[in-house]
């Protein structure tokens, strides 16, 4: 056998080209796919399709439920895409995502206590994407504890600072409203925007850059979603306000996310701190 092709075999090295012979020795390196690759862009389409439709035919209050369903639906369809290993019932994921949501704001808009059917989006979650919340994403319970008290620590601190200088108060009532706000960001807010912002977005910046970009444009992705809220109060005040919050609340659920790997955590943190919002009311 030549010299050459020995060396190659046996991975030595030449005296006189040694950095191209170890490059043989590894693997080839793959392309990365962007940052947007695998985006459902046939099925976002469909559902902004359906949002217009709604607009153009449907009243006032089946608008609201189709506009809730199109934009988490968007959201958590569009991470459960980004996430996926390749099959192609994935690519409709928008779809499906839109179709539980709509569901469940339709039973939400019939009946007071219809707000408790949010508890199908994240039960259909677990059974979609285990990963997120299935037993894996809870089984750090002092990751998860930690998320939970980071989020009471800032809804406290919202809560105080909102008294003191926009004239806020704390309500205890009535029920009904308060879980019907709450069961929502359970079962669409807060876990659409955990679903992408931190699972989907989040990872894939991060494993292309820094912490600190991944974390600047995944957080400023989610405040620029929540500013364009329709049901966000609208002044400066308030505004400025919920960039503060919600810029710590994003740099302290990629934080967890990065260490643990796992949503049970930021799902945690995000969920307490709403909890506490939904307690604020203008005096």
């Amino acid at each position: 056998m030549p010299t050459s092709s020995r060396c190659f075999w046996t991975s030595c090295t030449s005296p006189t080209r040694p950095d191209r012979v170890r490059a043989l020795e590894g693997p080839l390196p793959r392309a990365r796919p962007g940052l947007l690759h695998g985006t459902p862009v046939a099925a976002l389409v469909v559902l902004a399709a359906v949002w217009v439709m709604a607009i153009a035919t449907l009243p006032e209050a089946a608008v609201r439920v189709a506009g809730l369903a199109v934009a988490h639906g968007a959201l958590l369809g569009t991470a459960l895409a980004w996430t996926s290993t390749g099959g192609p019932r994935d690519s409709w994921a928008p779809l499906e995502a839109g179709l539980v949501l709509g569901g469940a704001a339709a039973c939400a808009s019939l009946h007071p206590w219809g707000s408790l059917a949010y508890v199908a989006v994240p039960a259909w979650l677990a059974w979609r994407r285990p990963a997120w919340l299935g037993a894996r994403a809870w089984q750090s319970a002092p990751a998860v504890a930690g998320g939970a008290l980071f989020g009471l620590l800032l809804g406290a601190h919202l809560l105080v600072n909102t008294a003191l200088t926009l004239g806020y108060r704390v309500r205890t009532g009535p029920l009904v409203e308060l879980t019907a706000w709450w069961a929502y960001d359970l079962g669409a807010n807060v876990l659409a925007a955990e679903a992408f912002f931190r699972a989907a977005l989040f990872e894939r910046a991060y494993r292309r850059w820094a912490f600190a970009p991944a974390v600047a444009l995944a957080t400023g992705a989610a405040v620029l979603r929540y500013l364009a809220d329709p049901l966000l109060p609208r002044s400066l005040g308030v505004a400025a306000g919920a960039t503060f919050y919600l810029a710590l609340l994003g740099f302290g659920s990629c934080w967890f996310f990065a260490r643990t790997g796992s949503l049970g955590p930021s799902l945690a943190a995000a969920t307490v701190f709403f909890g506490a919002y939904r307690l604020l009311a203008p005096r």
